[in-house]
């Protein structure tokens, strides 16, 4: 059985030989002390890390849904401990450089007003920016080869709220929203209309999608920035919109990267077709137990193993594997760490963690690192052209790439 086939066929409550194995990833931090801890130096990032610790492909196909061009990034300050910047997206942050890692403080927003929205940002989200996706003729080559992938193929559908919120903040998109309906939801439809737009262009020449993936930061520990109701009246059906074109190319899965609390609003996703939470942040509100028993098949997961077991030890380990396990076994449910294992978490319990989930859930042990990598030389690695769906991380990521330059520069 191909990765493929086993992900498609568990994630329908198909019998499988054995559950997929993947995970989320680690934070940055995190590699430093599993260096000193035993794990290669040569494994530094998160795309290098799944492919030493052995975890299932993905395959897909890429397309651009941000600003384009985006912001002129700029450092308006240097600090002590932080420098402080316009970023790609023209929000004003303070980012730390003192080493301990924690999201920048997002002190200003660009998005205020229906002229910030028609001047600063429509401009910029042209659905028909010829550079948003491959040629005609790549877009045949990949989808050539994405037909005979032994690896689940995902296209990303976008991000109706999260991104929005990301150029207006926390509060501006809950006072348009108030103050400014009209406005919100033409920001959302525009948001619809450029994922469906290069969708179809995509969906000409790829004919095989296994999942949609959605990225919609929308939550925090007390639940939904909006409510069940403004949720469903903006963007039940516009997801319903994208998720239709997915299912006209066979593609009955959608998955949605929401951190937070989501236990009051995944029943509109799914409303909306948007079938599968992840990754079910268990620390941050959400119960993926709760969830299967509320919706059970209609819910699929990816994730709901809480990280803060992992810095507990083996026996906390053992315990929250064993609790899942029931309903991991039912299928529809792909277990592995709620969000990014952070620098709490030693290395050898780590390992521990991966040995004690696949024994649990029946899933082979790896062949050794070298072993793969050997037979893998001179091959593209199969997670070629996937990419992680959160928008703000891309963006700090950009950040910390310029702030690098211009160290050079000095």
């Amino acid at each position: 059985m191909t990765h493929r086939e086993r992900w498609i066929r568990h994630m329908h409550f198909e019998p499988v030989d054995y559950i997929p194995d993947e995970e989320f990833g680690y934070w940055e931090s995190t590699f430093p002390r599993w260096h000193q801890e035993g794990l290669p130096k040569e494994i530094a990032d998160n795309g290098i890390a799944d492919q030493f610790f052995g975890f299932s492909p993905r395959a897909g196909v890429g397309m651009d849904l941000g600003l384009r061009p985006g912001f002129d990034t700029e450092i308006l300050e240097h600090g002590d401990r932080y420098v402080l910047l316009r970023d790609g997206a023209g929000v004003l942050c303070k980012v730390f450089t003192d080493g301990h890692e924690t999201i920048p403080q997002y002190l200003d927003f660009p998005l205020k007003t229906r002229r910030d929205w028609e001047d600063l940002f429509l401009p910029r989200l042209d659905p028909n920016d010829p550079e948003r996706v491959a040629a005609a003729d790549e877009l045949a080559r990949q989808g050539e080869a994405l037909a005979h992938s032994e690896a689940p193929v995902v296209v990303f559908g976008g991000s109706l709220f999260g991104t929005p919120r990301g150029w207006a903040g926390f509060e501006g998109i809950s006072y348009m929203i108030y103050d400014d309906p009209g406005l919100f939801e033409e920001i959302v439809e525009h948001m619809c209309v450029l994922a469906c737009t290069l969708l179809k262009k995509i969906l000409v020449h790829v004919k095989t999608i296994d999942a949609g993936a959605f990225w919609e930061d929308m939550a925090y520990k007390a639940g939904c920035i909006i409510s069940p109701k403004t949720f469903r009246q903006y963007l039940t059906p516009r997801y319903k919109r994208i998720t239709d074109l997915l299912a006209e190319a066979g593609c009955d899965i959608s998955f949605v990267d929401c951190d937070g609390n989501i236990m009051d609003v995944a029943e509109c996703w799914i409303e909306g077709g948007v079938n599968c939470m992840f990754p079910v942040e268990v620390a941050g509100g959400s119960d993926p137990l709760a969830l299967r028993e509320k919706l059970g098949r209609k819910c699929l997961l990816l994730g709901g193993v809480n990280k803060r077991a992992l810095a507990l030890g083996r026996d906390a380990i053992d315990e929250e594997l064993e609790r899942l396990r029931p309903h991991v076994m039912e299928g529809g449910w792909i277990p592995h760490v709620d969000h990014r294992v952070p620098p709490d978490v030693p290395y050898a319990d780590y390992l521990y963690y991966l040995e004690s989930k696949r024994r649990i859930f029946g899933i082979p042990t790896p062949e050794p690192w070298e072993v793969r990598k050997a037979l893998a030389a001179g091959l593209p690695p199969p997670t070629a052209g996937v990419e992680h769906f959160d928008e703000r991380e891309k963006e700090d990521k950009r950040i910390a790439e310029f702030l690098e330059s211009q160290e050079g520069d000095a």
